[in-house]
């Protein structure tokens, strides 16, 4: 194929698709920004320009462009592809989307400049009117030949959006190898080219560092750092919320804990579960302080719009109800597997009501720019899907909108929204030394056994349902910018209403500067009181006991060996001395118990060991 000329792209340059259709890039709103962003000229983003700039010098067959959610990649991709439609580079356009309704959202977008569509196509010769087709990545597992066909038979660009769904699972990874194989042009997508498994992904190059592992290689990076630096996306503030949570385990033990606290992953899964439940108070309480920041929010940014991500279908219709309960108002309710499920986004994207919840349907993709709070109440804890929940927020339309996120107090996300700014690339290879992540991996492990061996039983009951018991919430700290403020504080408290107050128009560094204040002023507030009028709530961070991964190990590692020196003491077997100890002191197993619990046992124990010199 003849290469054609490299010229600039001038942004109002009127493209001609081969549908006919004339059309200026001033048109391209809402998916295409009307505007530079502030700083900028012309009409495409910077990066953008640039992006489009760097891939015209090189031509390359494959594109892998990587831009942080909320950046404008729908723009580029289609303003690519009416330069490549216009200079006869290819004849047709195939985009694959990862969901019905994003299908559609392309067509719609394509359309705005002229570039028809077809997001209906299902089999045969494609209609005369259309320059292309919308199917998502399971359309193209279920009939791959069709698409190579279509492929072959005229010059195609194929754009692979969040491409990393291609490789969600071997087949369609497969089919996409061999429908698109033979495609003139691939563009590939995505704002999270990272993922939890090793599974390639088509079309992606990968190098190998001097570690010996391979990791993607994108052809443009444009992160959520560069993009909040240059106005493009909103600045995220995290407020994350703790509390006491008490279930019942399989096993039909009772287990309190505080999220946050250090426990084991199954303890911390547990205690997530317990304060996601709509019976508890936790929900209720975060949903209560959400829609209060929302209020805010809506002083500077009248249409701002929340949504909260669900883990299933029956949690989202009990959140619902009680948003109705806590506001007044009814929440839109998004499932997957309600046939008007686009509709309904797409209504609420347009209008002003306060509320929407979703299960999954709004994690990746959608546009509802007037979204800036979201709820996080839903267990999944990977690093993908968190970054693509978040993006349902960062969308900015004006200079100084912000957006707030309420999470519980979990460890991993934590570490999420602290590395917001950080840009990832897709590991293909495993580490070589299983654990060495983790310098504790082993000895959780050990420990783990250790406790299999000498705590009560674990597997000889009869398993039961798991079932949270209670739950209460406590404001715990806002994460931005990588940095934390604040520290815990009573729901409904003056402490707790001063973050939720904060003005929902500001540039970042008075976002920054507005938390550091808020949280100097609350320390002064706690140090008025004396100590031992303050409890653990109230009491600022230095004051307050903290109990790292490494120390519960140790914790855990000197009871069992106390309970082992009173083994040969006493003469009764471990199971029994950790059962006693149990029904002395209250408490679930030590694996999950708390450091309070444990120092509580390590005590119990020395004393018995002492009565019997």
């Amino acid at each position: 194929m003849r290469r054609c000329a490299v010229p600039e792209l001038p942004p109002t340059e009127i493209v001609t698709t081969t549908a006919g259709t004339a059309s200026h890039s001033h048109h391209l709103s809402p998916a295409f920004p009307g505007r530079a962003p502030w700083g900028t000229a012309g009409k495409l983003r910077a990066w953008q320009q640039r992006a489009m700039d760097k891939y015209l010098q090189a031509q390359p067959r494959d594109f892998l462009a990587v831009a942080t959610p909320g950046a404008g990649k729908t723009t580029f991709a289609l303003t690519l592809a009416s330069w490549l439609l216009h200079h006869h580079v290819v004849q047709q356009v195939t985009v694959v989307a990862p969901t019905e309704h994003l299908k559609k959202q392309w067509a719609e977008a394509a359309a705005r400049i002229g570039i028809k569509l077809d997001p209906e196509y299902s089999a045969g010769p494609l209609g005369k009117d259309y320059d292309g087709i919308a199917i998502t990545y399971a359309g193209v597992g279920v009939r791959p030949m069709l698409h190579r066909n279509r492929v072959e038979q005229r010059k195609t660009l194929v754009i692979l959006d969040e491409i990393h769904h291609a490789g969600d699972s071997k087949s369609w990874g497969e089919a996409c190898l061999e429908a698109f194989e033979p495609a003139t042009r691939r563009l590939a997508l995505t704002g999270t080219p990272f993922r939890s498994d090793t599974n390639p992904i088509p079309f992606v190059a990968y190098e190998e560092g001097d570690d010996g592992i391979r990791r993607s290689s994108a052809d443009y990076t444009y992160g959520y750092g560069s993009a909040l630096a240059d106005n493009v996306v909103r600045p995220v503030i995290f407020m994350s919320y703790s509390g006491n949570m008490r279930w019942r385990t399989k096993a039909g033990d009772e287990i309190a804990a505080r999220l946050g606290e250090p426990m084991t992953k199954d303890a911390v899964s547990q205690a997530w579960r317990t304060a996601l439940d709509p019976r508890g108070e936790w929900m209720p309480a975060v949903l209560r302080a959400a829609d209060q920041r929302l209020t805010e929010v809506r002083k500077a940014i009248p249409d701002a719009g929340a949504l909260v991500i669900a883990a299933d279908q029956d949690s989202a219709r009990a959140y619902a109800k009680l948003i109705r309960e806590i506001t007044g108002d009814k929440a839109t309710v998004v499932l997957s597997d309600d046939t008007g499920a686009s509709k309904n986004i797409d209504e609420f994207s347009r209008n002003t009501d306060r509320w929407m919840v979703a299960v999954r349907m709004v994690s990746e993709g959608v546009d509802v720019p007037r979204l800036a709070v979201g709820v996080y109440a839903t267990t999944i804890s990977t690093p993908l899907f968190f970054a693509q929940a978040v993006g349902r927020f960062v969308r900015s339309r004006r200079r100084g909108e912000t957006a707030s996120v309420f999470l519980p107090t979990i460890p991993d996300l934590l570490g999420f929204a602290n590395e917001m700014e950080r840009e990832r690339d897709h590991v293909l290879d495993k580490p070589k030394k299983e654990g060495e992540e983790d310098p504790y991996a082993e000895s959780e492990k050990e420990m783990e056994e250790a406790n299999r061996e000498q705590d009560e039983d674990t597997g000889e009951q009869d398993m039961l349902p798991f079932e949270a018991l209670e739950s209460d919430a406590v404001f715990d700290r806002v994460t931005y910018n990588g940095a934390e403020f604040g520290m815990q504080a009573h729901p409904g408290s003056e402490e707790e209403q001063d973050y939720l107050g904060i003005p929902g128009l500001l540039e970042p560094d008075q976002v920054q500067l507005l938390l550091q204040k808020r949280q100097a002023r609350q320390i002064a507030h706690s140090r008025k009181k004396p100590a031992e009028e303050a409890d653990l709530l109230e009491m600022p961070a230095e004051r307050r006991p903290v109990v790292s991964h490494k120390e519960m190990m140790e914790l855990r590692k000197r009871l069992n060996n106390l309970v082992g020196a009173y083994v040969h003491q006493s003469g009764k077997p471990h199971g029994v001395i950790h059962t006693e100890l149990r029904r002395v002191c209250g408490g679930p197993p030590s694996a999950e118990a708390t450091a309070g619990q444990l120092s509580q046992r390590i005590e119990k124990v020395q004393e018995w060991a002492t009565r019997m010199r």
